[in-house]
């Protein structure tokens, strides 16, 4: 598709892992060293959702744990989680970042700017389990005053089983020609 130029071609490689919880083990499990981060420490900072009133849980510290009565709402925090170390460089994680993607295939590609909670310019999800769903979306609305049926009804899993695909906007042009050299007289 990407010859076409409608597509751009991406950065990551389908079926992949980028990050698996259990070679990383240590921070995932424990928090550290994230525990004592800035924005670990700091209510409201890194928040999914708005805080105080609607927050789906905080971004840091990083790790596989959660303090959240609704387990699709923990996961969709997990996994954004996940997406906030594999879109970064550097990160106190075994992970393999998404690799910078700036010549493919002929076409000079923009990644787009690390995942972001509440930004679906930078990630939009879309659940595939347990529930299938056909729209995708930044995580984090506000459910307070929905009633009964809150973004996480009719989502749940008997076994906790979440699956969501993150979806990255990318922009890309053709390469057309090259400078070489200028020659002045």
């Amino acid at each position: 598709g990407s010859g076409t130029g409608l597509l751009c071609p991406s950065a990551t490689d389908p079926m992949v892992p980028y990050f698996q919880s259990a070679l990383d083990s240590i921070a995932w499990r424990s928090g550290i060293p994230e525990s004592i981060y800035y924005q670990a420490l700091t209510p409201g900072v890194r928040e999914i959702g708005n805080w105080p009133g609607n927050t789906w849980g905080n971004v840091y510290p990083r790790s596989g744990f959660l303090a959240q009565p609704e387990y699709p709402k923990a996961a969709a925090v997990i996994a954004q989680r996940a997406a906030d170390i594999v879109t970064r460089t550097n990160q106190p994680h075994v992970y393999q970042p998404i690799p910078d993607n700036t010549n493919t295939a002929g076409m000079r590609v923009w990644n787009p700017n690390p995942a972001t909670e509440g930004d679906r310019h930078t990630a939009s999800w879309q659940m595939h389990l347990p529930v299938a769903s056909t729209s995708c979306g930044a995580f984090g609305s506000d459910d307070r005053f929905s009633g009964l049926a809150g973004w996480a009804s009719g989502k749940g899993s008997n076994q906790r089983a979440y699956v969501w695909t993150m979806w990255r906007q990318y922009q890309c042009c053709q390469r057309r020609g090259r400078y070489l050299h200028s020659v002045t007289w």
